[in-house]
């Protein structure tokens, strides 16, 4: 059951209506027992692995919490004849067991993720990979934390909690949700609205226009030359990638789109996952708007944790009077920074090239933060003696394509089939680099051995420049949801709008008899 098929979108039609004809209090269970069929269903037995990571983060969430209650009863008992040593005493040995449960619930499914991932028996024993199981791990994983630190308070009702882990429209390529922003909208019963009815399909038919339109068309130019990469020059190399730049996002942010919009039809909303990050001006600012919630994931349970430790705290106090007070703020958190790229890597996979791709981006922020006073003196060289002139149009620009340039570096690594094939590819794209390539003669053999024509060309093209001016006119206006805009207009205009796109989506989405669907690229992870 695709995310784009007919047979996705009867169970999704048969699911908003059951959810609203229900009375209202009964509307979670429409949910969850879709959200079970639909996993059931394309999972088969794997449905074990998530249900083990329900059971297991329920219990140990729930143990935790007892801990804690049984601990504040027994202090406050004693209120009148602990001293403040025996109290404190008695407290530390209270968290020291409820750090244990974290762990050994950490282990367990972290545990269970990387047998899976990482280690080659679980393929010997013909185990594949369950869909979503990085996503929904780290979505519960996250719960279990903000129960230990006292942050939510734990759900009573597994049936409830095994809806949070499991709600079908997210399960397979996210967003990775917060408890608190997310379960609540889960059980409480909604009200039919139309409004959400219009936002959901709206951001349904942006997503499928982005997917069948511009990132199924491009994969296949991309597939042809990073698979066989020795067999091209580096020219047609560095378009490849500048491609998948253009059809990643377009099929992961495509994915997102019809996921929300999913949810919008039940009258829940979803955490944003982008937010234009390739106009980006720093490679800090790209992780803060490409796949927002596994970048928050990661800072909140990774980055800050190390970056605020005792050790690290300590270290940055080291530095401060051998190397000074700028290396001793910085270098700490440039450490938790590289800590959180590796992990970032690792997560997208056990080859090689994924910790590449963790280090380079952690690497190339760790530079940035530790020389960030030098930096500024040659950007006023170049570009004026104030910050206030840098923010200028020129001064934008080319640090937008210079953030591209530095991310594009970073796609080698993802598309490339190993580490080695990346870094040759990334010596060919610049000693290898031949303009004469692109006359149309030339271009045109490439565009038909990918199975392309002139005519997908054109539509890449139109596409990404449509593309590109919509995602323009949202960051110059600050606009960040374009439905609002287009359901504020008269009636005409909506129409338009939306007749508009599904007429692009019928006529120039990539699909019909010989076209063999791509699957959305963030499902494998």
């Amino acid at each position: 059951m695709e995310l784009i098929s007919l047979q996705y979108a009867a169970f999704v039609i048969v699911s908003v209506v059951l959810y609203y004809i229900i009375p209202k209090k009964y509307r979670w269970i429409v949910l969850l027992s879709g959200s079970l069929f639909y996993y059931v269903y394309i999972c088969k037995f794997y449905v074990g692995f998530i249900l083990f990571t329900i059971v297991s983060t329920y219990t140990i969430a729930r143990i935790i919490d007892n801990n804690l209650v049984k601990e504040t009863a027994v202090v406050k008992s004693h209120k009148e004849d602990w001293d403040r040593k025996t109290r404190k005493a008695y407290k530390a040995k209270g968290r020291k067991v409820r750090a244990t449960l974290l762990v050994v619930g950490l282990i367990l499914n972290f545990g269970i993720l990387a047998f899976l991932k990482y280690i080659p028996y679980a393929s010997m024993l013909g185990l594949l990979l369950p869909l979503g199981i990085s996503f929904y791990t780290f979505q519960s994983m996250g719960y279990l934390i903000d129960v230990y630190r006292e942050k939510t308070k734990p759900e009573t009702n597994i049936a409830r909690f095994a809806l949070f882990v499991s709600f079908f429209p997210q399960i397979i390529q996210g967003p990775i949700a917060v408890y608190d922003d997310l379960a609540k909208q889960l059980y409480v019963g909604h009200k039919f609205d139309i409004e959400n009815i219009k936002k959901g399909v709206l951001l349904i038919l942006w997503g499928m226009i982005k997917k069948l339109v511009i990132a199924d068309r491009a994969l296949a130019l991309v597939n042809l030359v990073t698979k066989d990469s020795s067999s091209y020059t580096g020219s047609y190399i560095l378009f490849a990638v500048i491609l998948y730049a253009l059809q990643l996002y377009c099929d992961f942010s495509g994915g997102i789109d019809i996921i929300r919009g999913v949810a919008n039809l039940f009258g829940i909303n979803m955490a944003e996952n982008f937010r234009r990050p390739y106009f980006s001006t720093s490679l800090t600012e790209y992780w803060h708007r490409w796949h927002i919630t596994l970048g928050n994931w990661c800072r909140n349970y990774i980055f800050y944790p190390l970056s605020i430790s005792k050790k690290f705290l300590n270290f940055g106090k080291w530095l401060k009077p051998k190397f000074g007070k700028h290396i001793a703020k910085v270098f700490p958190g440039c450490v938790a920074s590289l800590i959180t790229f590796i992990v970032i890597g690792v997560w997208h996979g056990s080859n090689l090239k994924y910790l590449y791709f963790g280090l380079w981006n952690g690497i190339v922020i760790m530079i940035s933060e530790l020389f960030s006073p030098i930096n500024e003196k040659i950007a006023d060289k170049f570009f004026g003696v104030t910050k206030l002139k840098r923010k200028g149009v020129f001064a934008t620009v080319v640090s937008v394509l210079w953030t591209f340039i530095l991310v594009l570096v970073g796609y080698y690594f993802d598309v490339a089939q190993n580490a080695l094939d990346a870094f040759s590819m990334l010596f060919r794209s610049v000693t290898d680099f031949h303009i004469s390539n692109f006359i149309w003669s030339n271009f045109e053999v490439l565009l038909k051995a990918s199975g392309l024509d002139i005519y997908d060309f054109y539509i890449i093209l139109i596409g990404t420049i449509l593309l590109f001016f919509i995602s323009l006119y949202k960051e110059k206006k600050k606009v960040e949801d374009l439905r609002e805009v287009i359901l504020s207009a008269k009636t005409g205009t909506r129409l338009l709008a939306v007749c508009v796109g599904i007429i692009i989506l019928i006529f120039f989405g990539y699909y019909g008899s010989g076209i063999d669907p791509a699957e959305f690229v963030y499902m494998q992870f």
